[in-house]
């Protein structure tokens, strides 16, 4: 019934929270030494971004430089990252080889937690793979050999509602389980410019720019209706990064350029300053809500990446050692409360 529902376009259940007064109301706390799970993909997980995070199953391809880890030290949080790159919701909700459930790890005891999932369902960045290859395999010379690449795939509406049905199913769990804790949905960055604005770092088509682009504002719908539902806040860092592509001069993710050596993380995924600036946004957030930073000298402002540094922020060699941020002269994050009030515009 609730597929149904989904598909037919209705609201989020009439039932949701209002999260300006109950999750986001300003009531001070410390969330140092509390518990924080995240849960999410690669783009929550880091891969290949330096340097590489111990403990976690290879495969997952975490970063101690992901987002995750630096806003647990900026809050002094005890971090569980379930971050696991190509997770799809069912390894949110159900085991993935020999990983467990990523929500398993939440108990009565998490104050914190974040989720950046439901991309892969839909093939959101896999998809910009499939299309570079294909980009690239017709500008070969005739008679080479072409790779086999693939087909770029548009999400059938029955895929896009059971993607909402997995989140939703996740935020209830999340706030099942541990009904005490902040639930903050983080949303995947953008990873292309506008149209017409491609780049030598952006190598697809403009036919398969369109349909990624299109996925990306139907992901975000959905995560915003998710929220709402439940109560959560949304950082709308699709919206936060929309200036940063690939082809801009401060860019939060690394596309694919020609050539790329793979140093400062996956193609298609973020770089340093894509993470930086995910944890500040969240940080600005929680902050906002009351909590009370681990480190009180360390300002936070959202889109804290200061003019002037190098196109590829290099991360710190040594985890502990990530760069303070350093405030935008006016607030600009496009997080919501669920509620969607008290939202900040550019």
């Amino acid at each position: 019934m609730l597929l149904g529902a989904l598909l037919g376009g209705s609201a989020a259940p009439a039932i949701a929270r209002a999260a300006e007064s109950e999750q986001v109301a300003a009531v001070e706390e410390s969330l140092a030494g509390q518990r924080y799970v995240a849960i999410g993909s690669s783009f929550a997980a880091g891969p290949m971004l330096p340097p590489a995070k111990g403990g976690a199953p290879a495969r997952c391809g975490q970063s101690m430089n992901n987002y995750p880890t630096l806003l647990a030290e900026r809050f002094g949080m005890i971090l569980t990252d379930r971050s696991c790159s190509g997770a799809t919701t069912n390894n949110v909700l159900g085991p993935w080889g020999d990983i467990p459930p990523q929500i398993s790890a939440v108990t009565p005891q998490t104050r914190l937690v974040t989720v950046t999932i439901g991309g892969n369902d839909l093939n959101y960045i896999g998809n910009l793979f499939t299309a570079t290859c294909i980009h690239r395999a017709k500008q070969l010379p005739q008679g080479t050999k072409r790779p086999s690449c693939g087909t770029v795939k548009v999400p059938t509406e029955v895929e896009y509602a059971r993607d909402e049905m997995q989140m939703m199913e996740i935020a209830r769990r999340i706030r099942t389980v541990a009904p005490r804790a902040r639930l903050v949905f983080v949303q995947y960055l953008t990873p292309l410019p506008q149209p017409g604005g491609l780049c030598p770092a952006t190598p697809v088509s403009e036919e398969h720019a369109a349909i990624t682009r299109r996925i990306g504002q139907r992901l975000s719908e959905i995560t915003g209706r998710v929220a709402q539902a439940y109560g959560a806040i949304v950082v709308e860092m699709n919206q936060s990064s929309a200036a940063h592509t690939p082809c801009d001069t401060l860019p939060w993710m690394i596309g694919s350029p020609e050539g790329y050596d793979g140093s400062q993380g996956l193609q298609w995924h973020l770089n340093f300053a894509g993470m930086q600036a995910t944890a500040n946004d969240i940080g600005w957030w929680l902050t906002r809500a009351g909590v009370k930073q681990a480190k009180p000298g360390l300002s936070i402002q959202p889109q804290s990446i200061p003019s002037g540094t190098p196109t590829v922020v290099v991360p710190p060699a040594v985890p502990g050692t990530t760069p303070k941020a350093v405030p935008s002269p006016t607030p600009t994050a496009n997080a919501t409360p669920a509620s969607g009030s008290g939202r900040p515009r550019r």
